[in-house]
């Protein structure tokens, strides 16, 4: 079976080589038809539908748009959008990371924002040409047992060390750890990156489908460490004061304190701009940004909207020195996980 790696490669190459903003562009019959009906949105999300449904259906609620919805991958929904060129019938492209959005930015794929969107976020949390646009943010963590891990590793470099064989977790088909991978080849090189991916992999780490489940082992005390996203834990706690588990922040400036984020696009194939825009403005507005603070416990990204009282301030963390573009290189994630092993 072609790995999704290869699948990536070989499209990304087309694109470049090609000199198009999409190489799979047809004509003809299969030209896509304009969106006749505009009471209707068509959403790539690889965001959950646990996680954004029901803010989709407010949506529909508040505006009367129909949104037709694909959840799959970040990367796998990329794949796709590359796959389909101007054929797609996506609008909106809601990705789980900001690499796949830059990536599908330098494929020429998206269709610059306007100013009043890009420009109601942070600093970094906006493409600079306006490509896409943060939604929230989320911090890597290491999910910890306090009973049985009460000296926490300070960096995800420890984590290779004998005493953790076989007590850690990952997910390494998750969009946001591959981010994460990206961002320490970004920090660390190619080389130190490989050295730890084979580290983990020889000392028995356990692969998981995504992050949830890690939370959910290290609670029923089947795991002791795994790398998520602040918010999984969170969610738990929230509803549920007895649940086993500890969010625990590595050391500043190493790949493992990444803050990255959720975020939009709108795509160049598209013909529906005027809803796809409602929907950005929508995710953007106190509303969406309230749903982010109190539904899925991310960081509000838009200014007016405070953190969940639990969290530590977005401000007050010290993630790498990295810029969010700069973790555009999925494909050579993508190459890197499957060529250690990491990737069924």
């Amino acid at each position: 079976m072609t790995s999704l790696y290869a699948r990536f490669r070989l499209i990304l190459c087309l694109v470049l080589v090609a000199g198009l903003a999409i190489a799979l562009s047809a004509c003809g019959d299969d030209a896509q038809q304009a969106q006749e009906d505009a009471g209707q949105l068509t959403i790539y999300s690889g965001r959950g539908e646990s996680l954004v449904g029901p803010l989709i259906e407010r949506f529909e609620e508040l505006t009367g748009i129909s949104v037709r919805i694909r959840y799959a991958g970040t990367a796998e929904l990329a794949v796709a959008i590359l796959e389909e060129g101007d054929r797609s019938p996506a609008d909106v492209y809601y990705a789980q990371d900001a690499g796949a959005l830059a990536a599908l930015a330098e494929s020429g794929a998206l269709t610059p924002l306007p100013d009043d969107l890009t420009g109601n976020v942070p600093d970094g949390f906006a493409d600079a040409s306006g490509y896409w646009v943060a939604t929230s943010g989320r911090a890597r963590v290491l999910i910890i047992s306090p009973d049985r891990v009460p000296n926490p590793p300070s960096s995800v470099f420890d984590l290779v060390e004998p005493e953790w064989r076989g007590r850690v977790g990952w997910a390494p088909t998750n969009g946001s750890f591959q981010a994460f991978v990206t961002a320490m080849r970004q920090i660390h090189g190619e080389e130190t990156t490989e050295q730890w991916l084979r580290g983990m992999i020889a000392n028995d780490v356990r692969v998981y489908p995504k992050n949830s489940p890690q939370v959910q082992a290290v609670h029923d005390g089947e795991l002791d460490i795994g790398l998520v996203n602040h918010y999984y834990l969170i969610r738990q706690t929230s509803v549920d004061d007895d649940w086993h588990g500890a969010n625990h922040f590595t050391d500043a400036g190493e790949a493992g304190a990444l803050i990255n984020i959720a975020g939009v696009a709108l795509l160049r194939a598209s013909d529906n701009d005027k809803n796809a825009l409602r929907f950005i403005e929508f995710l953007l507005s106190e509303e969406g940004q309230t749903y982010f603070r109190e539904e899925t416990f991310e960081y509000p990204v838009a200014a007016g909207v405070e953190a969940w009282p639990t969290l530590v301030p977005l401000d007050e963390l010290d993630p790498p020195s990295l810029a969010l573009t700069s973790l555009s290189d999925l494909e050579g994630t993508l190459e890197l996980l499957e060529r250690v092993g990491a990737l069924p």
